[in-house]
C-alpha cells in the first residue's frame, strides 16, 4: 500500500468498524476495495474512485494526487451566492435546518 491507500484505509476505518462494513454500506465487494489498497487509487476504476470518494465526502482529484481533503459543500458554494438579504429570518433557519436535514442523510 502507498501511503494514499494507507490515507483511504485509515480514514475508512475511522467512520466505520471495518472494511467490510464500510464496503457493505456502498455496495461494492470486498475484494474490489482490497484490489484497490493493494494495487493503488490510480488503479481504480473510475466509477469506483467516484464512489468511495461521494461516500466519504472526499475530492477524487486530491485523492489522486495522494490526499485526503474533504469534498468543498455545495451548500457553501450555494451560499456564497446569497447574503441572506433576499431572505427572512425565518426562511434563513428554515434553510439552515433543511441543509442539516441533508447532511445528516449522509452519515
Amino acid at each position: 500500500m502507498g501511503i494514499s491507500e494507507d490515507k483511504l484505509k485509515e480514514l475508512i476505518l475511522s467512520k466505520y468498524k471495518s472494511i467490510r462494513e464500510y464496503t457493505n454500506e456502498i455496495n461494492m465487494p470486498y475484494s474490489t476495495l482490497d484490489s484497490i489498497f493493494k494495487r493503488g487509487i490510480r488503479k481504480a476504476s473510475v466509477d469506483n474512485l467516484i464512489k468511495i470518494c461521494n461516500s466519504l465526502n472526499i475530492s477524487a482529484d486530491a485523492l489522486v494526487d495522494g490526499r485526503i481533503e474533504k469534498r468543498e459543500s455545495e451548500i457553501s458554494t450555494v451560499a456564497a451566492h446569497f447574503d441572506g438579504a433576499e431572505f427572512t429570518e425565518e426562511q434563513l433557519e428554515r434553510i439552515k435546518a433543511f441543509a442539516a436535514f441533508i447532511k445528516s442523510e449522509d452519515k
